[in-house]
């Protein structure tokens, strides 16, 4: 039977990493759309709306962190082997396997230890600090629930790039 969705990836990268690497800005989309929505007022958390400073911070975090996300795409694209001709210095040049695999590595073990850090230490003091109603906390909890599941992927993505890469022809 064909997929009913056809994803295109370079030859040899297993369906599971092409899922993976897709599914990664999927799972830091809604807590990046419930920070926009408080900074636009909607009354996601009972102190919506932030002052200026606050609004840039929130924005520039979401599109930070939606940016690093797409880049995970490059684990199972062209774009991951050679770097696009229109960067500068690197454009048309092979992507070297550790270049991208050794900061793919750490970020996904950073976002890992964030994780559990925040997981242990912050996350039911936040929760309990910040005035709000049920749906609010079952919203939020939602939204940023799933940013659990970017280091993992990300780490089998890596992988699955760096086993690639380096098998011999």
């Amino acid at each position: 039977m064909e997929p009913m969705v056809k994803i295109d990836a370079l030859p040899g990268v297993p369906r599971w990493a092409v899922l993976a690497a897709h599914t990664v800005p999927l799972v830091t989309l809604p807590s990046g759309l419930w920070r926009i929505a408080q900074v636009a007022g909607v009354p996601v958390a009972e102190q919506s709306g932030r002052n200026g400073r606050e609004a840039v911070v929130a924005v520039s975090l979401t599109l930070l962190t939606e940016a690093l996300a797409l880049l995970t795409l490059g684990l199972v694209r062209p774009w991951g082997e050679v770097a696009p001709r229109w960067l500068p210095f690197i454009g048309g040049r092979p992507v070297r396997t550790l270049a991208a695999a050794v900061p793919a590595l750490l970020g996904a073990a950073v976002l890992g230890a964030v994780a559990v850090w925040f997981t242990c230490t912050q996350a039911t003091g936040l929760i309990g600090r910040v005035t709000q109603t049920p749906a609010q906390h079952v919203l939020l909890v939602v939204c940023y629930a799933p940013l659990l599941a970017w280091a993992p992927l990300l780490a089998a993505t890596t992988l699955a790039y760096y086993r690639r890469r380096t098998a011999p022809v």
